[in-house]
């Protein structure tokens, strides 16, 4: 297991304030709905115990903190099924929840041109009291979900939801959408058919790959159990706005109940 410490030696280190929001957020909680999604990088929170982690407004807000659009796609999309989903609460540049701890990426140094200065030389203390406080919460959070929607009905499907942004270290990237996914077939073969038909150029383990090691939340929560799973990427100006979120969560919302009928039977049960 990833390195951890005590919550009274974390305490010492890294603190969230008693007002801070939580690590970790559940939408529809109550539903037993065969399918659960997740986001790892929903918020650009930084801690206030961190202050600004040496960044500028901008790179506060750009695509190195947060998947932008991705949050909002995943609640309108759980919205419209009426599913259960859960949201990391604070920035990627703090803790990566998609990322094993060992990663150096966990804790990014570096990105895209931009110096992340509040990660240079954290001690191994402090990498482990960021995981104590946001990391196992939410990595927990999603286990619970798990086991509480196997126990009211059968296991579930997952779907990690993220974005990237249209240029990567100067290289543009055509896809409009990416399917993620390694040894399991089962969703991502016909998301990518579907998405394809609706008139979009997908990636097929593009831009990203769900065979990379740093695919860490789908590796530890849907492989292992064998549960059905897909990660899904869209590119962050189809969702920068509302119109756009919801533009793709109509259209994932036609296509993902077909695919439940057929990696989960009886997948559009379930009460609310």
């Amino acid at each position: 297991m990833p390195e951890s410490i005590s919550p009274k030696s974390a305490s010492n280190i890294f603190n969230l304030a008693s007002d801070a929001p939580p690590p970790f957020t559940v939408q529809n909680p109550q539903s037993t709905r065969p399918l659960l999604l997740v986001c790892d990088h929903a918020s650009r929170e930084i801690p206030t115990c961190l202050g600004d982690l040496g960044l500028d407004p901008i790179a506060r807000r750009c695509h190195l903190a947060w998947d932008i659009g991705a949050g909002g796609l995943t609640r309108a999309l759980a919205e419209r099924l009426q599913v259960t989903a859960v949201f990391a609460g604070y920035s990627r540049l703090v803790m990566d929840c998609n990322r094993q701890l060992t990663d150096p990426s966990a804790y990014l140094e570096f990105g895209d041109g931009v110096a992340i200065v509040g990660n240079a030389g954290i001690s191994a203390a402090e990498r482990a009291a960021r995981a104590e406080a946001l990391y196992w919460p939410y990595h927990h959070a999603i286990d619970a979900e798990i086991e509480r929607l196997t126990q009211a009905a059968l296991k579930p499907a997952m779907i990690a939801i993220h974005s990237f942004t249209p240029v990567m270290d100067g290289v543009s990237r055509p896809w409009q959408m990416g399917v993620l996914w390694d040894t399991d077939n089962r969703i991502s073969s016909v998301l990518i058919s579907r998405l394809r038909q609706a008139g979009y150029d997908v990636g097929d383990n593009q831009p990203y790959s769900g065979r990379a090691p740093q695919d860490f939340t789908i590796d530890y929560h849907a492989e292992g159990r064998g549960l059905p799973h897909v990660g899904l990427e869209v590119r962050q100006d189809l969702i920068v706005d509302q119109a756009g979120i919801q533009k793709i969560a109509d259209l994932l919302a036609e296509i993902i109940p077909d695919i439940l009928d057929v990696v989960v039977p009886q997948g559009r049960s379930g009460s609310n």
